[in-house]
């Protein structure tokens, strides 16, 4: 659902992403929430401090969490409160996102997983995508492919 652009300019552009996700899941659907952050976690995230390896996205209470990422704190932006690097961060969805989402995880056994974390008009906007887990052919079966497709271009580059 989310379509971005990558322009470099000031409030635009990636942060973090979460490569190994597409390594571990089959994304079926994607969604963009807002999040619920701290100054210094803004100040963190416009140095580029972000990193989204670990986390995930966890449903509670009608409400999207999102737990294990990591924003690393600057020394200047956070004197007068103390930084917890990995806090759970709400997550903001509009309600039948939220409901659907919620319906997907509970009945058909899908999993939430952080893609992307970048800006958007200055707001800072994490990409979700609703996932199914991969097993370990399905893993093979895709380096394959993706060992095919290069070995493809190799060939066809030097003809």
């Amino acid at each position: 659902m989310a379509t971005k652009k990558n322009k470099d300019g000031p409030g635009n552009g990636t942060i973090a992403l979460n490569r190994q996700a597409t390594h571990d899941y089959f994304i079926e659907e994607r969604y963009e929430a807002g999040l619920v952050l701290q100054g210094w976690e803004i100040k963190s995230l416009r140095a580029g401090r972000a990193q989204l390896k670990e986390s995930y996205v966890v449903l509670k209470g009608g409400e999207a969490w999102l737990l294990g990422s990591h924003l690393s704190p600057l020394t200047t932006a956070s004197t007068h409160v103390i930084p917890d690097p990995v806090r759970t961060r709400k997550l903001l969805l509009h309600r039948g996102e939220l409901s659907r989402l919620i319906g997907h995880v509970e009945r058909k056994g899908y999993t939430l997983v952080p893609l992307a974390l970048y800006w958007k008009k200055g707001r800072a906007k994490l990409e979700i995508g609703l996932a199914k887990g991969k097993k370990m052919h399905d893993k093979r079966a895709t380096e394959k492919d993706r060992d095919w497709e290069r070995e493809k271009q190799r060939v066809m580059k030097h003809g």
